[in-house]
Formats: C-alpha cells, sequence, structure tokens
C-alpha cells in the first residue's frame, strides 16, 4: 500500500514539474512539433519563428548518448545566434532538449538539459545575451516523428531553438 502511494506521489510530482516548465524557463514548443504551444503567441513571434526556420534552421541534432554539438550543429547555431543578435524584435529565447524514446524517463530529462545547456552555452558563446535564453528539457515526452527505429530516434535526438 505504502509503496503504491509514493508511485502515485512521484508521478503527481513529475507531472507538476513538468508542467512548471523546467528549471530556468516556461515551456514553449516551436513549430511544427506535437503539442505546438502558438495559442498565446503573437503573429509576429510566428512570423520569427518560421524566418530562423527557413534561414538558419531552429534545430540541431545530437548522436546517441550525447550532448556534444556536431560540426553541423555548430555551423546551424552560428547561424540561429547571427539571427538572433541582428533581429531587435527576438524578447526571449527557450531552448529545448529532446531524446529518443530508448533510455528512462528520468535519464532522458537529465540527458535533455544537458544538451539544451550545450546550445544554450554555444549561443552565449557566439554572442547571443544569456539573459534572453531559459532551457528547458522535454527528454522522450515529444518526440518529433513516431517510430521505432534509427531514422526516427535520429530526429528525435534534438535541441530545439524557440523564439519568443
Amino acid at each position: 500500500m505504502i509503496k503504491h502511494l509514493l508511485t502515485v506521489a512521484s508521478l503527481v510530482l513529475l507531472a507538476g514539474c513538468a508542467s512548471m516548465g523546467g528549471s530556468d524557463g516556461d515551456s514553449v514548443n516551436g513549430l511544427g512539433t506535437p503539442g505546438a504551444g502558438v495559442e498565446n503567441v503573437s503573429p509576429e513571434v510566428l512570423k520569427l519563428r518560421r524566418q530562423l526556420a527557413e534561414e538558419a534552421g531552429d534545430r540541431v541534432f545530437f548522436d546517441y548518448d550525447s550532448s556534444a554539438i556536431s560540426a553541423e550543429g555548430q555551423k546551424t547555431l552560428t547561424e540561429i545566434a547571427k539571427f538572433i543578435k541582428d533581429s531587435s524584435k527576438v524578447e526571449s529565447v527557450n531552448v529545448e532538449g529532446h531524446c529518443d524514446e530508448r533510455g528512462t524517463r528520468e535519464y532522458n530529462l537529465a540527458l535533455g538539459e544537458r544538451r539544451a545547456v550545450a546550445v544554450k552555452k554555444f549561443l552565449i558563446g557566439a554572442g547571443v545575451d544569456a539573459s534572453l535564453i531559459t532551457t528547458i528539457s522535454y527528454g522522450k515526452e515529444r518526440p518529433a516523428v513516431e517510430g521505432h527505429d534509427e531514422e526516427s530516434w535520429t530526429k528525435n535526438r534534438r535541441g530545439v531553438v524557440v523564439l519568443n
């Protein structure tokens, strides 16, 4: 009985933490991802998000069990940083860390956080004001692609930059 109560209490606590948006920012999902939180976003911000995605990209991908940013990811993040610095309309930036479905929920939340922080550090190093950037980890909870194969997993191991 006590074991069941502890399990339920843990689940309630985790759900509450997830709805709070993470350790240092509120969650706002990007365009084209499941559960996209665009209903409370101004048309101007949506336009900025589309423009970023078209001009620079809005995400980088990670190798399995890694938070290291690849050379290709560094190029993309350099372009993203330039876009952010050149736009006076960007008020804040949320960096989302995502994982594929393998591994436990807890492990993937931690890995997603490491990925989001790695992207944040790169953007700061590229000249983006640190006070603009928050991070959140969704772990494996918000896959970009449904599937149980390497092609799907590759697309789900990502860091997404969401303009606000």
